[in-house]
């Protein structure tokens, strides 16, 4: 299943990403030969207004074949005669720079709308006691080394469903009333708690001095938040999808500018890179979080997608780009034999990086 959601995942980032790049050459004048949903072997096709729609066997995404990214291709067209007029070089270098630009803003734009949509459904949200209804609930947010709950196994993120000590049970689930029953409790705690679909109750007696202001009381040594799934209409949702969007972006941005210096350094830590293998895994935990965190997981590789085909590296939409500004500022095409050279050999490195990087997820793994 989770497999399977890795894929889905993956089709519909890469076919958001095509489709940018389809509907602006589409826009600009330029001969879309084929717009394909999958990767071939080819299942069948038809050809709609100059351009073919094929459905292929591999369902990891698509592509966009548009008549004249490989100069050469247009040059021997035009030798032979034929017409160049719809083909990508025959454009002007802003419709160029459009159709490149295209597909990371569509992964940036379907990334604000994921992004509203779980802000629409609803956002599990940290609330003060003040704020909470009755539908909060109590979470354990991080639990201390060494302290009764520790020693009892209490998980991150169980919600705590009742609290007993001897005759007396606490009937109001809040941060500080929990810490009030547990600071004058007498008698060992009968503690119930909610992870996943199942209910667990453990034992344990409060103990002091885990908390540092207060190194004589009681404790069992969790930090709770009451926790509430906050829905938002659709105007606020959008404005805090696209600040979310914006951030996320910024950030990424950062991380991945950080790490290519690093790498340049020789003082990257790739353990915190994420191949298609652990992203596998990840999508995987997204998912037993619910809809809204797997679409929340799902903006933010979209946004990974963006900045990385906007690096300036052959085979990438960024590296295209750079050739694009090239020939605007030397106002003379570049060789496209040599052009077609380097996409290959920027793509062998993006495999080899690809290969190193799952290699890198499986090792962690065994």
């Amino acid at each position: 299943m989770t497999i399977l959601l890795f894929f889905t995942v993956l089709f519909v980032l890469i076919l958001v990403h095509e489709w940018g790049h389809f509907i602006v050459a589409k826009k600009t004048g330029m001969r879309v030969e084929e717009f394909g949903i999958g990767f071939p072997p080819k299942l069948f096709s038809r050809v709609w207004h100059g351009t073919e729609y094929s459905f292929n066997a591999l369902p990891i995404g698509g592509f966009v074949r548009i008549f004249g990214e490989n100069a050469q291709d247009a040059a021997e067209e035009a030798e032979a005669g034929g017409d160049v007029s719809g083909s990508f070089t025959s454009k002007s270098k802003l419709a160029q720079a459009a159709v490149l630009i295209a597909g990371v803003t569509m992964n940036i734009l379907f990334a604000w709308l994921l992004f509203t949509v779980v802000f629409v459904m609803g956002v599990p949200s940290a609330v003060t006691e003040e704020e909470a209804t009755d539908n909060a609930t109590l979470v354990v947010t991080s639990v201390l080394d060494g302290a009764p709950a520790a020693d009892a196994n209490i998980p991150l993120g169980a919600e705590i469903v009742s609290l007993r000590s001897g005759e007396t049970q606490l009937d109001t689930l809040t941060p500080s009333a929990f810490a009030d029953f547990a600071g004058a409790a007498t008698d060992p705690i009968e503690l119930t708690y909610l992870e996943g679909e199942v209910t667990e109750t453990v034992t344990l007696s409060p103990a002091a001095g885990f908390i540092p202001d207060e190194p004589e009381r009681q404790a069992i040594g969790v930090a709770l938040a009451l926790i509430e799934t906050v829905k938002q209409p659709i105007h606020l949702a959008l404005y805090d999808g696209f600040l979310t969007t914006v951030s996320s972006l910024v950030a990424i941005t950062v991380g991945i500018a950080s790490l290519l210096v690093q790498s340049i350094q020789g003082t990257a830590d790739f353990s915190q890179v994420a191949g298609p293998v652990g992203i596998v895994g990840l999508v995987g935990d997204a998912a037993a979080f619910g809809l809204t965190s797997l679409l929340m997981f799902t903006a933010i590789i979209s946004l990974n997608l963006a900045v990385i085909n906007m690096l300036p590296f052959p085979a990438l939409d960024g590296g295209r780009l750079l050739f694009v500004a090239i020939e605007a500022v030397t106002r003379r095409p570049i060789n496209p034999v040599w052009v077609a050279r380097l996409n290959v050999a920027g793509f062998v490195l993006l495999m080899l990086l690809m290969v190193a990087v799952t290699w890198n997820d499986i090792a962690r793994l065994l």
